[in-house]
């Protein structure tokens, strides 16, 4: 079941509230899992993250309850600039994944921290090409590293998790470098938020905000920081 590719039509209409069906199950149960034993070196600056896990409307609303993220815009990584558009992403032949780029303050939160976050409450990185009702590789479980130090930790994580086989199949998630990163249509930006009794938004992603808060009540903020309220500011 894939969100259809009109929504992009219907976006700016309060409409969009009603395109969707109810998906046939809730989202997939958080999954309780160890820290990384290896986790980027302490650093100043502002630094980016950007993971892909399903529906980028609901990554983006977990990061968006996490202490020490400055900004989490949906977008698009893995393919080109020319087809890095919603209704174009959605046919599944563009390369792309629906992805969440992170800035967060490495003095307050960890890339590994990002990573247990992302593994355990944001997605399941079990599924391959698809996440509860989506399918198709736009929704494939991805990280997409801006560093070597990045790309260490992701993996050793990955092996770290499988070894300890805290989940019940192997994990699917690919690890690689980001070559671009493309933030989608303003109507896809603060969307959980914007539209928390959407049927899609209510069955499958106000959970994963749940299980944050329940799992990582340390790293959980009350108040989303949003795309909107960043715009506004600077």
């Amino acid at each position: 079941m894939r969100r259809p590719a009109i929504l992009s039509l219907l976006a700016a209409t309060t409409a969009l509230t009603l395109a969707f069906a109810a998906p046939t199950r809730a989202a997939e149960d958080a999954v309780v899992i160890p820290a990384p034993a290896v986790d980027a070196a302490p650093a100043s600056g502002i630094q980016t993250a950007v993971i892909a896990g399903g529906c980028f409307w609901g990554v983006q609303g977990v990061f968006q309850h996490t202490a020490g993220v400055v900004n989490a815009v949906s977008g698009y990584a893995g393919g080109t600039k020319a087809t890095a558009d919603y209704q174009t992403v959605s046919s599944g032949r563009t390369g792309h994944a629906e992805s969440v780029e992170i800035k967060y303050d490495p003095k307050k939160i960890s890339y590994g921290k990002i990573l247990q976050i992302y593994f355990s409450v944001a997605h399941d990185p079990t599924q391959l090409n698809r996440q509860g009702p989506d399918s198709g590789t736009q929704y494939r479980s991805a990280i997409f590293t801006t560093s070597d130090e990045q790309e260490k930790v992701a993996e050793a994580y990955i092996a770290q998790l499988n070894g300890a086989k805290v989940f019940s199949k192997p994990i699917v998630t690919k690890v690689g470098a980001l070559e671009a990163f493309y933030a989608a249509e303003a109507y896809h930006q603060d969307y959980l938020t914007l539209h928390p009794n959407q049927p899609y938004i209510a069955y499958n992603d106000l959970p994963k905000v749940e299980n944050l808060k329940k799992l990582f009540a340390d790293n959980y903020i009350e108040k989303p920081t949003l795309v909107s309220a960043s715009k506004a500011t600077n």
